[in-house]
């Protein structure tokens, strides 16, 4: 990557700006590397101005030309309404990933083509690398601020064009060069939160744009126990929040839409899951792509949440974009909705949708 970055140093890079301490230094690694250098704040709500004010700041202390560019639209379309739609029918919804498929590395690098520009970067913790004639995603070398799972739905034309800078560094290297280079967001707070939903409340958010109907919390074995507020609330494996006269621990096991029912167990051991298939299956490595795909069935790792450690599966090809992955050892509260990312080693090898 490094070796890259030192060849084209000449090439223009619009790096996506947010504000925060990752894609300031991200910017300001690849202005000292000798890159023609450009920042970009997107709008992507009505509540983000203080952001668009520390990228600003950055940009102005870098000395590099600084873009705003509305978004909302395009946001609003692919990444609220599929938030809110997921849950209304019974998903839980991955808006990260869906982002950076249509917004970051969708409209806003096609619009930095049109530009001139040769490369889109931001301050991903993800590491690319370009091994004979494909371009490859490593995990970061920061696991714990490891990015990759959000980016299984990249191609090949996407990932030629892009920069990811800080992948090789751990956080408090990043937070260190921030300050060296009196970055003035050096000591600002990661955002942790969904960017689309104020002060967190995802439960509110829902209420006012979601008709939430009560019904039935039954067990396993059918029995009636109590009442749910509304099937979006509620996410398999919750314990707390279920309202029931029940004195024992109580598990969200499953979600019956067609009967708008709660499905409850005293059980933990009926969370796990040994199997589970995976659709729209995505391969960024083209020795891994297409319908002559020779790797029918194979071994690999697997992430079934961002915040999960990478589990031993074996994977089944059934349809073009559809597989089945069996767990070595059985795994516990999987959503559906979310996204099961593959991986050996440290190589992202492709991802999907857990239905």
């Amino acid at each position: 990557m490094i070796k890259r970055m030192k060849l084209e140093s000449k090439k223009r890079v619009l790096v996506a700006m947010s504000g925060g301490v990752d894609s300031s230094v991200a910017t300001a690694l690849l202005k000292k590397q000798g890159f023609a250098v450009s920042g970009v704040f997107m709008r992507l709500n009505n509540f983000s101005k203080k952001s668009e004010q520390d990228a600003r700041k950055v940009a102005k202390k870098l000395d590099i030309p600084f873009y705003v560019w509305d978004f909302q639209k395009e946001f609003k379309k692919k990444v609220v309404e599929y938030f809110i739609n997921e849950y209304q029918c019974g998903q839980t919804p991955n808006p990260c990933v869906e982002c950076n498929k249509f917004i970051k590395f969708g409209i806003l690098l096609e619009k930095a083509k049109k530009m001139g520009f040769d490369y889109l970067a931001t301050g991903h913790y993800v590491r690319i690398k370009k091994s004979s004639d494909t371009f490859e995603l490593l995990k970061a070398k920061d696991d714990k601020k490891d990015q990759s799972y959000f980016l299984w739905q990249l191609n090949q034309k996407q990932l030629a064009r892009v920069l990811f800078p800080i992948g090789g560094y751990k956080k408090e290297e990043i937070r260190k060069i921030a300050q060296k280079m009196k970055l003035p967001v050096f000591d600002k707070k990661d955002s942790q939160e969904v960017c689309f939903i104020q002060n967190a409340n995802v439960r509110e958010f829902l209420n006012l744009r979601i008709n939430m109907k009560k019904g039935v919390i039954i067990t396993m074995g059918g029995e009636k126990i109590g009442e749910h507020e509304g099937l979006a609330y509620y996410t398999i494996g919750q314990r707390k929040g279920i309202k029931v006269s029940n004195s024992k621990p109580l598990y969200v096991v499953a979600k019956d839409y067609k009967k708008n029912a709660l499905i409850v167990s005293e059980n933990e051991k009926d969370l796990l899951r040994k199997e589970i298939i995976v659709e729209r299956v995505n391969w960024p490595r083209l020795d891994l792509q297409g319908k002559n795909n020779a790797r029918r069935a194979f071994e690999c790792q697997v992430k079934i949440r961002s915040t999960a450690k990478p589990i031993k599966v074996i994977i089944t090809k059934l349809q073009d974009t559809r597989y089945k992955v069996i767990f070595k050892i059985p795994q516990r509260a999987i959503a559906s909705g979310q996204s099961a990312v593959f991986y050996s080693k440290d190589k992202l090898l492709g991802g999907g949708i857990i239905m």
